[in-house]
């Protein structure tokens, strides 16, 4: 092997376990120290009339008088519809419960039933749910209906993808009115060196997007075909 062969192997060498070091590492602006990181704020009461419009992943009651295979509850999907027998897909996101019962009534009437009476009223709303995004398998909008613990939150979206920094995860949240912010350590909670934190309906779970390993494969890839082999 020579000299310059020997140097490009420990360079490229160096870089990679240089990467690898500061792939999992703590860090930040947001602080680990959660001690004065409690519950959110509670969500406003707001009576649900015609001014409410619905959203996806609300859950509304529908009643048609008479006809219980039909009077029941429904999930609005990520794509703003409700699926109904004999109608199919129902569009309820941006309607009121009024108008969303009006357009069933419309749609039954035409077919099915005469001048049926359709009530619809809101079940659950979306604001209890919690919202996990970064370096996640499958980012999103996730229900949040009863306790929920971050571990769990990372396990909705699929869990960390390879670009992930499990040992910077901020958890966002409304505490007196401010928005507020604490970081955790996700592989040491894994190993049971931390407690596993509560997340509340409400709450942004980020996973850091280090792009450190990103950064290593793009070295690789750029260096001459000689040096990989070097360094392998």
């Amino acid at each position: 092997m020579t000299k310059i062969g020997s140097t490009s192997r420990i360079i490229v060498i160096g870089l990679a376990l240089l990467l690898a070091a500061c792939a999992s590492t703590r860090g930040g602006k947001i602080s680990y120290d959660s001690t004065s990181f409690g519950a959110p704020d509670a969500p406003k009461v707001v009576a649900v009339d015609d001014t409410y419009k619905l959203a996806p992943l609300d859950t509304v009651s529908v009643m048609v008088f008479q006809v219980t295979d039909l009077s029941r509850d429904y999930d609005i999907d990520q794509s703003g519809r409700i699926t109904m027998p004999l109608l199919g897909r129902v569009d309820a996101v941006g309607l009121s419960t009024t108008e969303l019962g009006t357009i069933i009534g419309h749609r039954l009437n035409e077919k099915y039933l005469q001048n049926p009476s359709v009530t619809v009223s809101l079940k659950s709303s979306a604001s209890r749910v919690v919202t996990v995004d970064g370096s996640v398998r499958q980012p999103g909008i996730y229900p949040a209906t009863g306790t929920l613990s971050l571990v769990q939150a990372i396990a909705l979206a699929r869990g960390t993808d390879d670009l992930a920094n499990p040992r910077r995860v901020a958890i966002f949240r409304t505490i007196g009115g401010k928005r507020m912010a604490a970081a955790f350590d996700l592989t040491s909670i894994r190993r049971g060196e931390m407690k596993d934190p509560e997340v509340y309906p409400g709450d942004t779970v980020v996973v850091d997007g280090s792009g450190v390993k990103k950064t290593q494969r793009d070295l690789m890839q750029s260096l001459p075909l000689a040096s990989i082999f070097l360094a392998l």
